[in-house]
């Protein structure tokens, strides 16, 4: 059976992260993953206080399994909820969207795993540095909010930089990308894609039949002109006009920040095709139907196990 550091640090069985998505990860699909052994991830996304702490009990009605929450430090709300996870004394908190640094201490202090989402060496370092547990190496295969490096190449240049454990993510579907980040130096996978078309995912259906549709060449990245916002998702009507907006002459970086406004909600609630923002990974292609969390997770480990049992044959 395949274990890790990190399996035996947050006292889960096997080492898979669901991603915190925005509108997505809810304490349902959280609940879900923790119970089918991995670590479910509840996001906080843009919400306030309420929001937060009723996924949270949402999930602990459901499994007496560990589970973290994602915080987006971009978000307006995020002093509120960085307090209500120390107050809630949740097992893990993962971050993305800036740097964590001056909220570790308050969760270190309240018990709290801290493992940021990082795109680059120099992040990691300070991370580590201020005290994180561990980091996720996340590459810009991943859906949604992405940096400049690839999950082949972050992963094993982190795992050189830093002396906690690495997470990778970006790019991962099966178990052929959880050995082959085991190999780069991971300890363990994020997806958060895979897990969009979970049986137990509250997205709208007409997101997940996009997943369920696409090829290795349906989704695009937005919002590179300026830097800063960077996006991969599902091409559509939105996805064009997005791009066709800007890289007009006149256009600011700002107008390319309104753009966005809504249009995730849009997608996940709504399931608005024309005018939603479908956040998804490169591996869109390799995903053809929905299964329940749980076999998500065992099919995904019985292959990395499968392949990593017989990788010596490769070598003389």
């Amino acid at each position: 059976m395949i274990n890790s550091v990190i399996c035996e640090k947050l006292g889960i069985k096997y080492p898979i992260f669901q991603g915190g998505m925005a509108w997505i990860a809810d304490g349902r699909l959280a609940a879900a993953v923790s119970e089918g052994g991995g670590l479910g991830i509840i996001s906080a996304m843009n919400a306030g206080e309420e929001y937060l702490r009723e996924q949270i009990k949402t999930a602990r009605l459901l499994t007496d399994k560990p589970f973290g929450v994602n915080i987006m430090l971009m978000s307006p709300h995020v002093e509120e909820v960085a307090k209500v996870v120390a107050e809630e004394k949740v097992k893990v908190v993962t971050t993305g969207a800036g740097s964590p640094n001056k909220f570790i201490e308050m969760w270190k202090n309240a018990g709290i795993t801290v493992i940021p989402v990082i795109a680059s060496v120099a992040m990691a370092k300070s991370v580590e540095r201020a005290g994180a547990d561990a980091v996720i190496a996340e590459g810009q295969e991943s859906g949604g909010h992405i940096g400049e490096l690839t999950t082949m190449a972050i992963v094993p240049q982190v795992a050189s930089a830093v002396n906690i454990p690495v997470i990778a993510a970006g790019g991962i579907a099966d178990g052929r990308g959880m050995a082959a980040a085991l190999m780069l130096g991971a300890c363990g996978v994020q997806m958060g894609t895979r897990f969009l078309v979970a049986k137990e995912c509250s997205v709208h259906q007409n997101y997940k039949d996009l997943i369920l549709k696409a090829t290795d060449i349906s989704t695009v990245t937005t919002g590179r002109r300026f830097g800063g916002n960077t996006c991969r998702c599902i091409k559509n009507s939105f996805a064009r006009n997005f791009l066709k907006i800007e890289y007009s002459p006149e256009t600011t970086p700002q107008d390319v920040a309104d753009l966005g406004i809504g249009a995730l909600r849009r997608a996940a609630i709504e399931g608005n095709l024309n005018e939603g923002c479908f956040l998804a990974g490169q591996i869109s292609g390799m995903i053809n139907r929905e299964q329940p969390a749980a076999e998500i997770i065992a099919e995904i480990i019985a292959g990395c196990e499968e392949l990593m049992k017989g990788a010596v044959k490769w070598v003389i």
